[in-house]
């Protein structure tokens, strides 16, 4: 069975790991049915599907993924908003996750790129 996470933070290691295994149905399990990723820069992925579907196209055109330490996870009842900065300095990563039924966490929504306004 593919690790769960536990903890929101595990969601950010998940990530990593899966990405750099090119593993683009276990990213996608990371999300919830109907989560939204503000990805690619502009526009909105939307749901599960479409967010695996992205993720087994770009996959393979990307380098490997560098872990970035986490900011403080802010925790309100079953929701959590995780955040990381970039290793670049080009802004910031967020992501609001939710305490599932059996006590793991999946994210509902995801910002991996802030870039200030110019």
């Amino acid at each position: 069975m593919t690790e769960q996470a536990h903890r929101p933070e595990d969601l950010t290691r998940l990530f990593v790991e899966r990405a750099n295994a090119k593993d683009a149905d276990g990213l996608a399990m990371l999300y919830e049915e109907d989560a939204v990723m503000a990805y690619p820069p502009g526009s909105q992925t939307r749901g599960r599907e479409a967010i695996r579907k992205l993720w087994a196209d770009l996959l393979p055109h990307m380098p490997e993924f560098e872990p970035e330490p986490p900011l403080p996870t802010l925790i309100s009842g079953d929701l959590a908003l995780t955040s990381t900065p970039p290793s670049d300095g080009s802004g910031a990563r967020a992501q609001v996750a939710r305490r599932q039924p059996d006590g793991t966490w999946l994210r509902v929504l995801d910002q991996p790129e802030f870039t200030r306004p110019e």
